[in-house]
């Protein structure tokens, strides 16, 4: 039998996605923009691969006759209607775990990037500026010794918290719930959202996307923290205000800022935030490694087999 598979993406998949596919006899159906295709017939669709960050409404979802699985590649699954499907008994896996070291490892490539103005450095050094060495040039901050505050302490957290021992660092933590064994492996103490952004030097975002971290660092958060201080997003770009880290960057309220993303994704080529140049972006590669696509690969392809031939979905969060 051949499943019919609706696979959302707006450019062409990692190559072994579609491989295992066809191996599996999925026949794909394409939605490459915006709007849903019309030359689909939905009520044959029998499971939706969600490779991009399409919606994933209750409406498509009841819209497919036959769905018995939306499979997503990567965590995040803030663009699927998860209420939706377990009102419709649509199972939803997700790819977890794999990728918590690749986008932890990240969050550490961007706090070093900003603290230590390393982009800034790179684009001096090539430039016709750099005739001679001066100590006093791009001047960052120290990491070693320095306070970290962690705001989601979840898997992908805590691993960029066991790194932060390695550098010598007092771990800050925010959650919604307490993460009792990150305080006892890693020394972390929990701290109240002001009090965090008020201690660290360096602050990771690493938290979900929900209706309450939505906005969840805005004008008034930024203006609590440390004039030397450095934040990186590592978690969704509607976690902070765009507007207000902008107006706090060129105050030169904080030494400097990171993100892997944005919104929208990508930037329109002429946003202000492209020009700042405390500000270090990057295009969402926080699980950008060859060996942990792989994995997401094999992870969303098997979650997305299970569901089609009735078993359990191995990674489900709806």
């Amino acid at each position: 039998m051949s499943w019919q598979v609706l696979i959302q993406s707006d450019v062409v998949p990692y190559e072994p996605i579609t491989r295992l596919l066809a191996a599996s006899d999925c026949c794909l159906h394409w939605w490459r923009d915006a709007e849903p295709p019309q030359d689909i017939d939905y009520s044959c669709i029998d499971g939706i691969y969600s490779y991009g960050h399409f919606p994933v409404t209750r409406l498509l979802m009841e819209r497919c006759g036959r769905l018995k699985i939306v499979s997503n590649f990567g965590v995040g699954c803030d663009h699927i209607d998860q209420n939706g499907a377990r009102a419709l008994g649509i199972p939803v896996g997700n790819t977890p775990g794999v990728l918590d070291a690749a986008t932890a490892d990240l969050t550490w490539a961007l706090l070093l990037a900003a603290g230590r103005n390393i982009v800034a450095g790179d684009h001096f050094a090539r430039g016709p500026g750099f005739q001679k060495y001066d100590a006093a040039v791009l001047l960052g901050q120290q990491v070693t010794g320095a306070t970290l505050g962690i705001i989601g302490l979840g898997r992908i957290g805590y691993q960029v918290g066991r790194r932060a021992i390695g550098f010598d660092m007092k771990i800050l933590y925010h959650n919604r719930t307490r993460n009792e064994s990150a305080e006892a492996d890693l020394g972390a103490r929990y701290a109240g959202l002001d009090e965090l952004l008020q201690q660290s030097d360096f602050v990771a975002l690493n938290c979900p996307l929900t209706p309450e971290t939505t906005g969840l660092i805005g004008a008034r958060e930024l203006a609590l923290m440390k004039p030397t201080a450095v934040i990186a997003n590592v978690a969704r770009g509607p976690v902070w205000d765009q507007e207000a880290l902008l107006v706090a960057l060129r105050a030169g309220h904080l030494h400097a800022a990171a993100t892997d993303v944005t919104y929208p994704e990508p930037l329109p080529r002429d946003h202000p935030l492209l020009a700042e140049e405390r500000l270090v972006l990057l295009p969402h590669l926080g699980s950008a490694t060859r060996q942990t696509r792989d994995a997401m690969s094999q992870m969303s392809v098997t979650n997305l087999l299970a569901g089609l031939t009735g078993q359990d979905v191995p990674h489900r969060i709806a």
